[in-house]
């Protein structure tokens, strides 16, 4: 499938979650509480952030998370550094990335859709953040000069990318020679059913377009990334499976019982050489 039919979808899907926030106080994903850290019954974004995390930001950047992931927990950031979030969102990790780099630091936050962008730009100015600046773009043409970040972080965007080995060229280039990938994906262990690859609406949910473990060695490599490293952080099992796939058109049982325990969350880190 074209990059730009996915990319379509991919923002059709993130402005209709955007407008849930804003306009009805709900989340972006479904069933949890709005003073919940968690996103209740998506397997992939539920537990995510802890209770200190979410309450040091505003409430809707909360309700907007639909990662899978908590890269800013386990990037080790330090204050002064230059941090790019890929596919920023409500912007969540911008401003908990913020936060840890301080004053001194910058948080950029990149995305390709309007809605979440004026919802990121009005959780900013609920935080009170001044080193912050979200900007509008994809991740395949990321716009900023080379080697002007210290790190890179994404929550669960990578994979809905049908060019990901453009996108790891683009966070390769904008890295500082020393720089740091670290990341939050779901990745595939082992072959699942080409049903799921087909599916646009499994695409956009992090399913269909997740990487297997190995090729995403391959591909940052590739990219000319060193020191990879890829850690799971979650297992999802065949309850799980059978929430991915409701209302994808497919066989539930069938392909849950084929896929059970292959999708995981990881954490990946890499770095551009010094």
């Amino acid at each position: 499938m074209s990059s730009e039919n996915v990319n379509e979808v991919v923002k059709a899907k993130y402005a209709a979650a955007a407008k849930r926030v804003i306009n009805a106080g709900g989340t972006a994903c479904c069933g949890s509480s709005p003073a919940s850290a968690t996103c209740g019954c998506d397997p992939v974004s539920s537990n995510i952030y802890s209770e200190s995390e979410a309450s040091s930001v505003p409430e809707n950047a909360v309700r907007a998370s639909l990662g899978c992931g908590n890269p800013t927990a386990l990037a080790q950031l330090a204050p002064g550094e230059t941090v790019l979030d890929l596919g920023s969102g409500g912007g969540i990790d911008v401003l908990l990335s913020a936060r840890r780099v301080g004053p001194t630091g910058k948080a950029y936050g990149l995305d390709m859709t309007d809605e979440m962008l004026a919802l990121a730009e009005e959780n900013k100015r609920k935080s009170g953040l001044t080193n912050v600046e979200f900007l509008k773009g994809e991740m395949e043409n990321i716009p900023l000069p080379g080697c002007s970040v210290d790190v890179i972080v994404s929550n669960c965007v990578i994979n809905l990318s049908a060019d990901k080995d453009r996108v790891l060229r683009e966070a390769f280039r904008v890295l500082k020679p020393g720089g740091r990938l670290a990341i939050s994906d779901v990745v595939v262990r082992g072959d699942v059913p080409r049903e799921i690859r087909r599916s646009m609406e499994l695409w956009v949910g992090c399913i269909a377009g997740a990487l297997s473990d190995l090729a995403y060695r391959e591909k940052l490599a590739a990219a000319g990334f060193e020191d990879i490293e890829i850690e799971p952080t979650r297992a999802y099992d065949l309850k799980d499976a059978r929430q991915f796939f409701s209302g994808a058109g497919l066989d539930v049982e069938e392909i849950a019982a084929q896929v059970e325990g292959k999708f995981i969350s990881a954490f990946i880190r890499a770095k551009k050489r010094s």
